[in-house]
């Protein structure tokens, strides 16, 4: 019977079909564990089906940036963030940056919030943060807001709702209307600038200090400023809810005493921090330091963002009414008829959906005043960046050890391309090493890691002393820059001439024992010796 020769498989074989196999199983358990999660509140995201296209950012996204065409939108460069807000920072231009953090699924740790701290504060980086929950709460601290934790009920400015039929669908006090400032504390506008409605025009010509236009939001929390000693900041309140408002924590009782009512229940809330130093293009043409401002706004919700209350033809389709004959029936209250409302005959007071007034006040963020910048930077509004942050989202399981990788090569540089280099660069790596591997037949570990305390072989006490005194005699040889054999032609005399210290010249040339103790003694002046 004639004997079979088996094959074996090769190490380097062996390691591409682990490196193969590892691959397609983490591509599968990655598209196993986000195959039944809806991505929600994300501008890049445009088929998903039923209402969770209407929870897309993708047409404030249009808004801001470029449109398929070419033709529309306010033409600001478009960029988003994966992996975490720490690297604002890095960012080029910061003062030119708006950061958008919309609808964090999960809170910032300490280090992510001191980041976008220092990106407004020391960078005059802008941001808009909303939420409707204490996930914005450790930012929001850093600059001395604070975020409840349930939703505003207000019974006075809600806005009204019909289903597909145009039917009157029932009344929730948690969608609020507001009428909303871009850059003034609502305390400090005159009744005049409280009533005016801001046109496209002046929007688009970025006129906006003395008018306001209406907001809505879908379930907001509240937020409220602190009281902090920063005499760096100037804070300015612009959209907050009726009288009537207070915050639905068990319940949706006024009376109820574990809802409590703020006294003003704030919705949006800016904070600047001006003369803030940065480098950029003069209007002179030439490079040196510009002032600029630092800002932050704070919205209580992050719905404001959304397709269904930013565009006002994906409102209407979801049932979003204007003011009208539903309002006047049903006996409330609209954005055109409150006393703290607009007034209709100072200008149209339609609501043209959020995106109106966030164009306004990003606009005015943004440094597009500044006369010390180059007219090259100001006259073009892709001179400016937004960055829609996307490294809020909750993953699974499965995907959280992926996502924490690629945070962390990220981490490495904020450029794209360094980024991607980074990654090919360590497949090559291994893809080398797993070509070089050497196959050995008696493959062996040289270190045992159950006996990492004991040596191969013990050093003999005994020779303690001698190699002490060798290791000094080294020391003496390099340090007057000689050879062996020139240091070995030298006479006792002339090396006890270079030792001089009469300890060590006694070490060398005494021929007695010495104990532990007195070489543990004799070791620091080795040591200095020479030094």
């Amino acid at each position: 019977m004639a004997e079979t020769e088996k094959t074996k498989l090769s190490v380097e074989k062996k390691l591409m079909v682990g490196l193969v196999v590892s691959i397609l199983l983490s591509t599968v358990l990655i598209v196993l564990a986000s195959s039944s999660k809806e991505t929600v509140f994300s501008p890049y995201v445009r088929d998903a089906e039923g209402d969770y296209q209407y929870q897309q950012l993708s047409k404030m996204r249009d808004t801001l940036g470029t449109s398929d065409d070419g033709k529309s939108g306010e033409k600001y460069s478009i960029y988003n963030t994966m992996s975490t807000p720490m690297l604002v920072n890095d960012w080029q231009d910061p003062h030119r940056t708006m950061l958008i953090i919309a609808a964090p699924e999960k809170p910032f740790d300490a280090a992510e919030a001191q980041a976008i701290h220092d990106f407004v504060t020391e960078k005059g980086g802008k941001v808009i943060l909303a939420a409707n929950s204490t996930n914005a709460k450790r930012v929001a601290e850093e600059f001395g807001v604070l975020y409840f934790d349930a939703p505003v009920s207000d019974s006075k400015w809600f806005y009204e709702v019909t289903d597909s039929t145009n039917v009157r669908m029932p009344v929730q006090h948690t969608r609020l209307w507001s009428v909303a400032s871009v850059s003034e504390d609502l305390d400090l506008m005159d009744e005049a600038s409280l009533r005016t409605p801001c046109t496209e025009a002046e929007v688009s010509a970025g006129v906006t200090d003395n008018c306001r236009m209406p907001v809505l939001f879908h379930s907001p929390t509240a937020i409220q400023v602190l009281d902090v000693e920063d005499d760096t900041r100037e804070v300015s309140v612009l959209a907050s809810a009726s009288d009537q408002a207070f915050v639905a924590r068990s319940g949706f009782d006024i009376n109820n005493v574990a809802n409590p009512k703020t006294g003003k229940t704030d919705l949006i809330v800016r904070i600047d921090y001006p003369n803030i130093n940065a480098y950029d293009t003069k209007s002179d043409g030439d490079s040196g330091e510009v002032s600029v401002t630092g800002s932050i706004v704070f919205v209580s919700d992050h719905s404001v963002f959304a397709n269904h209350l930013w565009d006002a033809g994906d409102a209407d389709l979801t049932g979003k009414q204007q003011c009208g004959d539903i309002y006047i029936e049903n006996g409330h209250s609209c954005w055109d008829t409150d006393p703290d409302g607009l007034v209709s005959a100072q200008g149209d007071t339609a609501w043209e959906g959020n995106q109106l007034y966030f164009r306004a006040l990003i606009r005015d963020m943004m440094e597009f005043d500044n006369d010390q910048l180059s007219l090259q930077i100001t006259r073009n509004t892709d001179e400016f960046n937004i960055v829609f942050d996307e490294s809020r989202h909750v993953s699974s399981v499965a995907t959280q050890p992926f996502t924490e990788a690629i945070g962390a090569v990220v981490l490495l540089t904020s450029d794209a391309y360094l980024k991607w280099l980074i990654i090919l660069n360590l497949f090559a790596l291994l893809a080398i090493a797993i070509m070089v591997v050497p196959e050995k037949e008696n493959w062996r570990h040289v270190f045992d890691l159950t006996r990492f305390r004991e040596r191969p072989t013990k050093l003999d006490t005994s020779l303690y002393q001698v190699r002490t005194r060798e290791a000094f005699l080294s020391k003496v040889r390099q340090f007057n820059d000689l050879t062996r054999d020139e240091f070995a032609r030298k006479t006792p005399a002339e090396i006890m001439q270079m030792v001089r210290d009469p300890r060590l010249v006694e070490l060398v040339s005494s021929a007695r024992s010495y104990s532990n103790e007195e070489l543990r003694e004799i070791i620091p002046l080795i040591r200095r010796w020479g030094n």
